[in-house]
């Protein structure tokens, strides 16, 4: 009789396995406290350059930096076996699952950010913040900040966990993948006005296309999405009796099909598993959440979701097209923003370049523990 075979990491723990654990860190090598590295502007710090055969299991850091708004100013990126093109770019606080330049607490299985009201002599402290998404690598994996602000992050404490192995790994293994997108605002489609103040599932207007959708993944190659974090600051509400930007539908357009896709959903809050317009405000889950939150009543400022399909991965063999509407039939002009994850085989597409920095910091931006005047 075959043993017990475990099909989840905690019940796999009793299983020992061969490999080698290591860590590369800011931990101060004379012997001292001062555990972090401090990274000027404009200019960019490795975390972790790493030779072999391998995967990171875990990323954990925290910052401080007195520039307003650095956590759009801050980018990440990871390459893969030597690489020129990155397969994570993003700015630091929206990669780890909370858009808007901000950070809240909240945590999901594969991130976090851990975050309460403490304030220091100069202000508030910022999120100490948590990646396990698994990342494998064939040859080599180089992970760096870029500080693209105009004062030094003056404290920048970082783990990165990982493990090597002695044999190659598989083939089939997909590369962990991040991007952020953004599109500030939105275009709204105007629609002919009709019934004065109608309910939603009355809104003038239809989609037949998705042309006009946000789009959040725009990925060719073989793999799967695992996920995304959205990001929207809900200032249009445009033909909306409740302010409401959730209408929107998701639609996932898979290997180049056309009209309609073989993934589409029937609003926002759907789509990140909550419904009737997130009543709850903001709440954590292991695969779905809203880390930040507007108003739960008028649906009005800036919000963070995420959804997550770990459990449920998108899977695709020649491209994928990741959208959602914004608003009905993309009836509102709100800002959005978002990262997408994933995985796929390399070689991949060249990510395109981040906005700037300016064209990429929120319209409006709440203190949330980041800054004081």
């Amino acid at each position: 009789m075959q043993f017990w075979q475990p099909t989840s990491p905690l019940a796999g723990l009793p299983r020992v396995k061969a490999g080698r654990s290591l860590r590369s860190s800011s931990w101060d090598r004379t012997g001292g406290n001062r555990d972090f590295a401090v990274v000027p502007p404009g200019e960019t710090h490795v975390l972790a350059d790493i030779e072999g055969s391998g995967i990171i299991e875990h990323i954990w850091l925290t910052t401080r930096c007195y520039s307003e708004k650095y956590l759009r100013k801050l980018v990440i990126e990871m390459y893969w076996d030597g690489e020129d093109n990155p397969s994570v770019r993003s700015p630091l606080g929206d990669f780890f699952g909370v858009g808007h330049a901000t950070c809240t607490h909240y945590v999901s299985l594969p991130l976090s950010m851990v975050f309460g009201p403490r304030r220091g002599p100069k202000g508030p402290f910022a999120a100490a913040m948590n990646c396990y998404f698994p990342m494998p690598f064939g040859s080599h994996a180089r992970i760096v900040l870029r500080n693209e602000s105009d004062m030094p992050v003056e404290n920048f404490f970082y783990y990165v966990d990982y493990e090597l192995t002695k044999e190659p790994i598989p083939d089939d293994m997909g590369r962990f993948h991040a991007y952020y997108r953004q599109e500030k605002p939105c275009q709204k489609v105007v629609h002919p006005a009709g019934a004065e103040n109608p309910p939603p599932w009355e809104l003038p207007g239809v989609n037949l296309t998705g042309d006009d959708n946000y789009v959040i993944l725009d990925a060719t190659g073989t793999g799967h999405y695992v996920g995304c974090v959205l990001s929207i600051d809900n200032f249009d509400a445009s033909n909306q009796r409740f302010t409401w930007p959730g209408e929107g539908d998701d639609m996932i357009f898979i290997d180049g099909e056309q009209w309609p896709p073989s993934l589409h959903g029937t609003g926002t809050e759907d789509y990140f598993n909550a419904a009737w317009g997130f009543p709850s405000g903001a709440y954590a889950g292991p695969y779905h959440g809203i880390s930040l939150a507007g108003s739960p009543q008028e649906h009005f400022g800036l919000w963070s979701m995420y959804r997550f399909h770990i459990e449920d991965p998108v899977r695709f063999t020649k491209s994928i097209r990741v959208t959602i509407e914004h608003g009905h039939a993309n009836d509102q002009g709100n800002d959005y923003s978002s990262v997408a994850y994933w995985y796929q085989l390399h070689p991949h597409a060249p990510h395109a370049d981040l906005p700037p920095v300016e064209e990429r910091l929120p319209r409006r931006w709440p203190e949330h523990g980041l800054w004081d005047e």
